[in-house]
């Protein structure tokens, strides 16, 4: 029997290439949504049986606890990986910040990952077996963003949280690790800048941005048994751009 996974967030971006990913690499996938049954139906139906979709909110203790539950029972086995990628963000300066979009953040990124580990771990260690969460970070997770308080808060939260995890599950047989990814093209970054792509290229050492592509191996990597020795980490997914330091220029 193949294992059985858990994505959140998975009807859309990297989100939605991970399933596919992990499908590819043998996995039945269950993934959660939040907006958009077309959205998340799309990515059913080139994987057939091996991917399920659930409508959850993240931030709702009620409705994660339901659909890890739907997940399991459509599947009939117990979820030996997570992947806590659902997450959102707001693009605004600190003193124009809604305080209701800051919640908002924190409630679907940080409180998310939360209640979807606790439920995931809970169920895994009272089945008896072993596995690994895979936490979704970001740049944020080392360096401040301008106009991200919000999502770099929620991101720096990951960071702390795959660690706290990682401790105290590891006794249990499961692992924690937290993959961040750097300037990524996708549908969202997109949207997010004119020239989005030149301009992070331009400031990363492999002078590319990244795909979606990019963060599924490490992905598949942290879940992996070649990894059985890891955890409490983050990989940084970024062609490097987060580990150089601003320099003038002495030409």
């Amino acid at each position: 029997m193949s294992k059985l996974a858990i994505v959140t967030g998975g009807s859309t971006g990297i989100g939605a290439h991970l399933v596919a990913a992990l499908v590819g690499a043998g996995y039945r996938v269950g993934f959660t949504y939040f907006s958009s049954p077309e959205a998340a139906q799309g990515v059913v139906q080139p994987l057939g049986s091996a991917a399920y979709a659930v409508k959850c909110d993240a931030g709702s203790a009620t409705d994660v606890a339901a659909a890890h539950e739907e997940i399991a029972a459509h599947f009939d086995a117990v979820p030996d990986l997570l992947v806590n990628n659902a997450g959102i963000q707001t693009w605004a300066p600190l003193l124009e910040l809604d305080v209701s979009d800051f919640d908002r953040v924190i409630r679907t990124n940080l409180r998310g990952a939360f209640l979807n580990t606790q439920e995931f771990a809970r169920r895994l260690v009272a089945a008896g077996g072993e596995g690994a969460i895979i936490n979704i970070g970001s740049g944020c997770n080392k360096v401040a963003f301008p106009k991200l308080v919000d999502y770099a808060a929620s991101k720096g939260g990951i960071e702390q949280l795959t660690k706290s995890a990682a401790l105290e599950l590891g006794p249990k047989g499961i692992r924690v690790n937290c993959v961040a990814p750097g300037a990524i093209a996708n549908e969202r970054t997109a949207e997010e800048a004119d020239g989005y792509a030149e301009k992070w290229a331009a400031l990363t050492p492999l002078r590319r941005v990244g795909t979606v592509a990019d963060v599924a191996g490490p992905v598949l990597f942290l879940a992996s048994d070649a990894a059985a020795f890891v955890t409490g980490q983050t990989l940084y997914v970024d062609g490097g751009v987060f580990s150089s330091a601003p320099w003038p220029n002495y030409e």
